[in-house]
Formats: C-alpha cells, structure tokens, sequence
C-alpha cells in the first residue's frame, strides 16, 4: 500500500497552507526570544501528551501525568496514563536528539523499542576469556536456566498484552527466535508500512514545510505503520517541521490543535478535507502556543515582584522556576526542587500566591492558569 501526491490540489490547500506557515513563524520567533521559552517548551510536552490520548479517545487528567513524572503517583497508574507517559518519554527524547533523528532509520527503532537495530551498529564484540571446562558447563547450565525462564517471562507478557487489547491470547508455545510475533500480527507488516510512509518524506520535502507536515500526517493515518504506537504519527510530524527549520526552538504541541478540530474532518473520505483540517490544526496549536507563552510572561512578572527586599539567597526563585515548567505542582515536587521540607515547600507556594489547582486537602497542586 502506497501513498499517492499525484493529484494533491494546491490551489485549494493554499490559503490554510499560507496561514499555518505564518502562525508557525510567530510562535517560533516569539520562543526564541522570549523569557519563559524553557517553561513552555517543558509544559509543552505535558500537554500534547495528555491531548494525544484525547484525540485517540481516552482521558488522562494532566496532574495525574505530572506526579506520575514525577514518581509521586496518588492511586495506582493506568493503561493510559502508562501511554501518556510514553508519549511524554517519546517527545522529550525527539526534543534532545538531533532534528531529524527521529525519522531515521535508528531514530525510529529506538521510538519503536527495537533497541537491538538501534544499537546494532555500536554493539561491540567481547575479546574471548579462556576458561576451563568445568567453568565452561556450569556456564552454559546457567545460560540454559536463564533462557527458560525468560522465555516463560515472555509469555506471560505476551498474554498480557493481548489482553489489554480486548483479544483472546491463545496458548502458543515459545518462540525464543522470535518473541514479538505472540503479540503482533503476522499479517500486518509493520516493516514494509513504515518504509512506505518514510517513502513519503522524500516527496513531502519537495513542498512548504506546513503542508508537507500534514501531507506526512495524513500519510501515517491511512497506512498505520505502528498499530500499537499511533501516537507516533503526530510526533513524527512535529519532528519534522523542526527538521525542516520551521519550528526550530520547540516540538510543536500539534495534537493540542487537532483535538480542536472537528473529528468528522479530521476523518473525512476526501483527502483535501482532511489536509485542511490538519493545517488548520497547526495554525490552532500555534495560536495556542501564543496565548500561552502571554499567560506565562504574566504570571511570571507578578510572582518575581513577591521578590522584592527578599534575601538573595531565598528559595522563592528556584520556586517560580518549577511553577513555570510544570502544568502543576505538588508540595513535594517543590520540596525536592529547591530543597526544602514539605512544610517549607506550603510555605513558599503561599508566599508566591500560587492558584490551588486541585481543591483536595491531600495531594493538593498550584498552577498557571
């Protein structure tokens, strides 16, 4: 299955082409320049993970993600705060690596869990030991037990999986050559769909980066390479445009847009609709990102005036800090970011006049509006 551009028509993408490349613009030099751009680019990722889950219908509450992040769970973590926080892991790690890493050959391994294609290239050979012939068996005795019960290990995975995702697991004996084929379907080549969908990026580079991101988009819901991380797609993308150098000082918050467009549109039968409707995702991501980077410059201009006549050595500004790069904050994550008790930490947050964010007596959070 292939992805055809043939009849992409232009004249009709043109005027929500040309207002996404202009909202993309701004955000990006307004990032660049502007005073809380690490706190927006790290709040960034909270929220485009919590709006992935959204946009594939399920519901992850934002502070759940924060203190799950942070190994201060309140309750027992679910399925999908558990893929939230892969998508959270996913775009910190496109954000440090190289631009276009991510749409690489050992770039998407390493996202897909393939670490042994990732690191095939790297992997070093041991220099032979010699060793006497009884050291030799007891080895290979060991070597045999642990392979066995690995195996088992792999099963039962295998079992669980199939289970979260509402199929039958059916009794099959271990395959140590191959332990992914329990849970993945045989027929459904992940491989070849991913090569096609790379296949696609060769042709998108030849439009404006704005379309060709939402050309790769669409690319990536019609032929679903990766049946159990679609997520992936709307990172790939993001990644992209910041390959292209259009959204250079962060990885775009996309899903934060397209949960605001319409799902018939983002579903429709004609590709036209949907292209659309993706650029105009980017340009709501965007203006999003704008509104947000207003509310941060605020609130970041009346909590430094609580600063006034304070000591310099003051724990309050390590405390603007975390607030400004967290959706949330709990009094433990600011205990252990300037280093203080917890009962210091209440104090500090009172002093700041931080909004309470939860209403809970216990694991109460503050945030920015």
């Amino acid at each position: 299955m292939r992805y055809d551009l043939a009849t992409l028509p232009l004249t009709t993408l043109l005027p929500a082409m040309t207002r996404s490349e202009d909202m993309l613009a701004r955000l990006d030099e307004r990032v660049l320049r502007h005073v809380v751009g690490d706190g927006f680019r790290e709040r960034g990722h909270f929220f485009d993970a919590v709006a992935a889950l959204w946009v594939g219908g399920e519901l992850v509450h934002i502070e759940d993600l924060v203190l799950h992040d942070a190994h201060l769970d309140a309750r027992a973590p679910t399925h999908e705060l558990t893929i939230a926080h892969a998508v959270l892991r996913a775009r910190r790690r496109l954000w440090n690596g190289e631009p276009a890493w991510g749409l690489g050959t050992a770039g998407l391994a390493a996202l897909r869990g393939d670490i042994g294609d990732a690191e095939e290239s790297v992997t070093l050979r041991p220099m032979p030991v010699e060793t006497s012939e009884t050291e030799e068996d007891e080895e290979d005795d060991d070597d045999d037990d642990f392979g066995m019960d690995f195996a088992e290990i792999d099963a039962v995975i295998a079992r669980s999986g199939q289970v979260l995702d509402g199929k039958i697991p059916e009794v099959k004996a271990v395959n140590t050559d191959n332990p992914l084929g329990l849970i993945r379907d045989d027929d459904w080549d992940e491989n070849e769909r991913l090569e096609n969908w790379r296949a696609v990026i060769h042709q998108a580079d030849l439009l404006p980066p704005a379309l060709g991101a939402a050309v790769l988009f669409d690319a990536w819901e019609r032929l679903e390479p990766l049946r159990r991380q679609h997520w992936l797609g709307s990172q790939l993308v993001s990644t992209y445009l910041r390959s292209r150098g259009k959204v250079t000082t962060h990885l775009l918050c996309f899903n934060t847009g397209l949960k605001s467009v319409r799902h018939e549109r983002r579903r429709a039968s004609d590709r036209t609709t949907r292209l659309i409707a993706f650029l105009e995702a980017m340009a709501l991501s965007a203006e999003a990102g704008l509104k947000e980077l207003d509310r941060l410059s605020l609130a970041k201009i009346q909590m430094e005036g609580r600063l006034k006549d304070r000591r310099s050595s003051s724990s309050l500004p390590g405390v603007i800090e975390i607030v400004l790069s967290r959706p949330i904050v709990s009094a433990s994550m600011v205990a252990r970011h300037v280093g203080v008790t917890s009962r210091g930490a209440l104090n500090l947050v009172a002093e700041l006049g931080v909004r309470e964010m939860t209403g809970r007596g216990r694991y109460r959070g503050w945030g920015i509006l």
